[in-house]
């Protein structure tokens, strides 16, 4: 006679297939902002959370690193997430309270701690935005050697009618389990994304516009400018969410190619001579061959966009087509037009333009925000394709946001104000 599991058992099985599971899928992440999304997602699926937060240790403080709230925005094209934050490790703050003890808080209601708790819960963000903050669950994402490399934290647990209820203690076992292969995973995404800022900073030898926080401001828009895109055309959200993570690594080494071009170009103040440029067009060239002979997505889709983010939709930009690029002797051809050009080559033409008009460089001042956006309206359906300048202007204020995140140091930066963090 067949014997049926009991309820409690099932669900236990269950839930332990669905972490296993999950857990799996943190491996096929590249980019770290990518990642923390993902991470973020499924810890809420997993606890059925209405929202929460994603802070990194860095230089010994908190920063906050992703945010989702399924009441107050969506979690695609948030500005939000690009919002610049920092918490203390300490006692004062429960998310500085997690990281500093390494131990997991469950609170059932915010605003009833008891007083004898050596940290407040900051409502700031409530007031300001009308949220209201109850359950949270917040525990410390620690690598395979029990490092601490962040605090997750998930808030409003939904019960099955749909109603605002606690996490269970069942919740934060699950949560604590997940959060240990997640902290392994980011750990590996940042070692990659400072491999590749690395990279950014050997080009910056030769090259003082090209920066760390250029590199990550070009990737960051062409990111969301293509999750726009990809979202008006309707595409499958698997397929957008894998090419967004690959694009923003692949974006942030659109101009990796300078470093075999001559100083005397790069750092030349006033404009260039008809030899000159022409001899600046080749670095679209140099910085595809650098990924020569790969069969990884990554470095194919890294070629592409090095080849080809100085395109112009009307067919006036370069290095147009080659018959090989790896040829001993290269002439640049008539320039691609319109469709011909691959759509992520298109995207990082109009963020990395969009990036050095609003930016004071060398050889010439920032232009004023009004001014670049006429000029971006001037050049659809010429310098840039039109579907991705609809895109540009839809998603104009997380734009914003990530140049206020990626600043440049020095006087060439610029604050454009931004919205208070979600903090507890």
């Amino acid at each position: 006679m067949a014997q049926t599991m009991p309820v409690e058992a099932a669900e236990n099985c269950d839930m332990l297939s669905r972490l296993l599971s999950v857990v799996e899928e943190l491996s096929y992440f590249k980019d770290l902002d990518a990642l923390l999304d993902r991470i973020l997602f499924l810890a809420r699926q997993l606890t059925n959370a209405e929202a929460g937060s994603i802070y990194l240790v860095d230089k010994g403080c908190l920063h906050f690193s992703y945010t989702h709230n399924d009441i107050l925005f969506g979690s695609t094209n948030n500005k939000e997430i690009y919002t610049s934050h920092i918490l203390k490790i300490n006692h004062r703050s429960i998310a500085g309270y997690v990281a500093a003890t390494g131990e997991s808080l469950l609170i059932a209601d915010a605003y009833q701690l008891p007083g004898h708790f050596p940290f407040i819960f900051n409502n700031s963000f409530d007031r300001l935005s009308g949220y209201r903050t109850r359950s949270i669950l917040t525990i410390p994402l620690k690598t395979s050697r029990r490092k601490i490399v962040g605090v997750l934290q998930i808030i409003n647990a939904i019960s099955p009618n749909g109603t605002v209820t606690s996490f269970s203690e069942r919740d934060r076992d699950v949560l604590t389990y997940f959060g240990n292969h997640a902290g392994t995973a980011i750990e590996r995404a940042a070692m990659g994304r400072e491999m590749v800022l690395r990279m950014i900073r050997m080009c910056e030898l030769r090259d003082p516009s090209e920066t760390g926080p250029h590199a990550s401001r070009v990737a960051a828009y062409s990111a969301e400018l293509y999750q726009k895109w990809a979202g008006n055309r309707g595409l499958a959200s698997d397929e957008i969410k894998k090419t967004k993570d690959m694009l923003r690594i692949s974006a942030m080494l659109h101009d990796l190619g300078k470093i075999a071009i001559s100083d005397t170009i790069l750092r030349k103040p006033g404009k260039l001579e008809p030899a000159e440029y022409q001899t600046m067009q080749f670095h679209t060239i140099y910085g595809a061959r650098l990924f020569e002979n790969s069969d990884s997505e990554l470095d194919l889709l890294s070629a592409e966009i090095a080849l080809n983010h100085h395109e112009r939709w009307d067919g006036q930009g370069y290095p147009g087509k080659i018959a090989d690029i790896y040829a001993d002797r290269v002439q640049i051809g008539a320039g691609k037009q319109g469709e011909e050009i691959p759509i992520h080559g298109r995207i990082v033409a109009l963020a990395d333009v969009y990036d050095a008009l609003v930016s004071k460089r060398a050889y010439k001042e920032s232009l004023p925000e009004d001014r670049v956006l006429d000029y971006i309206r001037e050049e659809s359906g010429k310098g840039f394709d039109p579907e991705v300048v609809e895109a540009f202007f839809a998603i104009h204020e997380v734009i914003l946001a990530i140049r206020e995140k990626y600043q440049d140091e020095g006087p060439r930066s610029r604050s454009l104000g931004g919205p208070e963090a979600p903090t507890v």
